[in-house]
This record gives structure tokens, sequence and C-alpha cells, in this order.
């Protein structure tokens, strides 16, 4: 009984490393989908610079 019970348990925890590792897998290829989204919708953006006086950014108004 004991060796039935081992070799249950060996089966279920290699079950579970696969089904962990195949998680991870699919997460790092969502985080490289949405990288190389975000890049393209950056990329795609227009200067920002173009009609923007030369000043801008330079100080910071604060109030009391």
């Amino acid at each position: 009984m004991e060796v039935n019970a081992i070799a249950s348990m060996a089966t279920a925890m290699e079950q579970t490393k696969t089904a962990q590792e195949v998680s991870v897998a699919v997460l790092k290829k969502a985080l490289d989908s949405q990288a190389s989204t975000a890049s393209a919708l950056l990329d795609a953006l227009p200067p920002v610079t173009a009609n923007l006086p030369p000043h801008l950014g330079q100080n910071i108004n604060t109030k009391a």
C-alpha cells in the first residue's frame, strides 16, 4: 500500500510541476505580446514637441 501511495503522490507532484511550467510559459508569452503591442503603440504616436513653445516645462508653479 505504501508503494502505491508514494507512486501516486509522485505522479501528482509531476503533474503539478508540469502545469506550473505551462502556466509560466503562457505568462511569458502574454508579457512578450503586451510589450510588443505597447512598443508599437508608442511608436505610432506623433512627436509631442512639434508645436510646443521652447520654454514649456522649464518652470513649476506652486502655491502655498
